[in-house]
C-alpha cells in the first residue's frame, strides 16, 4: 500500500522530492554546525540558509530579507494576523472570508474573544468572493484583511490583484494564505503589493515542519517569538536547518516545474474530472472551474457519504480526501461547501482529488476505472436513493 499507493491527496501533503532529500541530508549528519556561530563550521551552514532564502525569494519575486522562516503555514498565519493587531491596537476590525483554512478562521474567531470585530465575507455558489461586500466592509477601523490566494478544498483562485488594489487603496494591511498556491501558479510580489504571505513546505515537496511568512519591507509586524536575533529579530530560536535548506531546494524545483504544473498536470486533472463525471451520474464539480488551481478537483456525488467512498477507494490504494469531517459521531459537511450553498445531499458526498508532478496518466485511468463501480455500489445501498 505504501509503495503502490495511487496518491491523489497532494493538497493535504506532498511527497518529499528526491532532489530535496539529497540536498538536506548532509545537514542531518556531518554538517551540524549552528548557523549563528562565528566559526567557519557553523558559518557554512549559515550561508546555506542564505541560499535557501534567495531561492524562495526568487520563486516569489521578492527580497531575501523579506523571507521569515517559521514551522508551518499555521504559524505564519497566526503571526501575520496577531502580529499586525499588536501593532495596530487602535483598530479593532479584522476582515476575512467564510472559506478560509482553519488556521486563519480559528485565529480570527479567537481574536473575537479579545474584543475584535470579525467580518467574514461570503462567497457565491461557485466559491467566488463577494467583492462588493468586501469593499463595503473596509473602513478606518480595519486593521487587516486576510484572504486566501487559493482555496484548499475546491482549488478556487481568488482575484488577489483586484482585492489587494481595493484594500491597499484604503491603506489597510493585506495578508494572504498562499499555502495552496505557491509553486502551482505564478506569484510575483514585485508587482503585487501584498504585505504578508504565508506558505508551507510540505505542500510543495519539502518536509513537514517548515514554512515561511513573507513580510514586505516597511510592514509593521510585532515579533512573534522573542529571544535571539534569528530571522531579523522577528522569530527567535535556532533555525530548523535541514528543513529550511530543503524548502529552498523545493522552491527552486517548483519554479522549474511551474509550466508543467499548468499544462501536463492540468490536463491530467481535467481527464480525471471528465472521466468521473461521465461515468457517475448525479455528480457535480464544486468551485470556480474557470479560476482554480491546475491540480485540484472537488466532486460531489449525490446521496452517498464521502467517507464511504474514501474507504472503498482506499482498498485499491487510492488516496484522496473528503469534504466532510466526522466529529463526535455526527457527520458535518465542509464549512467551505456550506458557505457555497452546496445542497446537503451533495455536500456529504464530496471528494477532493489533488494531483502533483508525480501523478501519471495510468494513475488517472485507474482512479476513473475504480470510482464508478464504488459510487454505483454505495448508491444501491443508500436509503436516500429511490428507484
Amino acid at each position: 500500500m505504501t509503495t503502490d499507493a495511487v496518491y491523489m491527496d497532494n493538497n493535504a501533503t506532498t511527497r518529499v522530492a528526491g532532489e530535496v532529500i539529497e540536498e538536506m541530508t548532509p545537514y542531518l549528519g556531518e554538517l551540524y554546525g549552528n548557523p549563528s556561530s562565528m566559526h567557519s563550521f557553523g558559518g557554512q551552514v549559515g550561508k546555506k540558509i542564505g541560499q535557501a532564502r534567495e531561492r524562495i525569494a526568487s520563486l516569489l519575486g521578492c527580497r531575501p530579507e523579506e523571507i521569515i522562516f517559521t514551522s508551518c503555514g499555521t504559524e505564519s498565519d497566526n503571526a501575520a494576523i496577531k502580529g499586525t493587531l499588536d501593532m495596530a491596537s487602535s483598530k479593532r476590525t479584522v476582515i476575512t472570508t467564510r472559506v478560509e483554512h482553519p488556521a486563519v478562521l480559528s485565529t480570527c474567531r479567537e481574536m473575537e474573544h479579545h474584543g475584535y470585530n470579525i467580518v467574514e465575507i461570503s462567497v457565491d455558489k461557485n466559491g467566488r468572493l463577494n467583492l462588493d461586500e468586501l469593499e463595503n466592509s473596509l473602513d478606518e477601523d480595519t486593521a487587516i484583511v486576510s484572504v486566501m490566494y487559493a482555496n484548499n478544498e475546491t482549488g478556487t483562485v481568488f482575484p488577489i490583484e483586484r482585492i489587494v488594489s481595493m484594500v491597499k487603496s484604503k491603506g489597510i494591511v493585506f495578508h494572504t494564505d498562499a499555502v495552496q498556491a505557491v509553486g502551482k501558479i505564478p506569484i510575483n510580489l514585485a508587482e503585487l503589493p501584498i504585505d504578508l504571505l504565508s506558505l508551507s513546505g510540505h505542500k510543495l515537496h519539502a518536509p513537514k515542519g517548515v514554512g515561511v511568512l513573507y513580510v514586505r519591507k516597511g510592514t509593521r509586524l510585532a515579533p512573534f517569538m522573542v529571544g535571539g536575533h534569528q530571522e531579523f529579530g522577528r522569530r527567535a530560536g535556532t533555525e530548523n536547518v535541514p528543513s529550511i535548506i530543503a524548502l529552498g531546494k523545493a522552491c527552486q524545483l517548483a519554479g522549474e516545474n511551474i509550466d508543467d504544473e499548468n499544462t501536463r498536470i492540468r490536463k491530467l486533472r481535467d481527464k480525471l474530472e471528465k472521466g468521473i463525471l461521465a461515468t457517475c451520474p448525479d455528480s457535480r464539480v464544486n468551485g470556480d472551474t474557470q479560476n482554480r488551481l491546475p491540480n485540484t478537483t472537488n466532486i460531489s456525488f449525490e446521496y452517498i457519504e464521502g467517507e464511504a467512498i474514501l474507504l472503498m477507494l482506499n482498498r485499491f490504494g487510492i488516496c484522496a480526501s473528503s469534504g466532510s469531517a466526522c466529529t463526535s459521531g455526527s457527520l458535518e459537511p465542509s464549512h467551505v461547501l456550506r458557505a457555497m450553498g452546496v445542497p446537503f445531499t451533495a455536500a456529504h458526498g464530496s471528494i477532493r482529488f489533488s494531483l502533483s508532478r508525480y501523478s501519471t496518466e495510468d494513475q488517472v485511468d485507474f482512479v476513473i476505472e475504480k470510482t464508478a463501480p464504488i459510487v454505483n455500489r454505495l448508491r444501491e445501498l443508500s436509503p436516500f436513493v429511490t428507484t
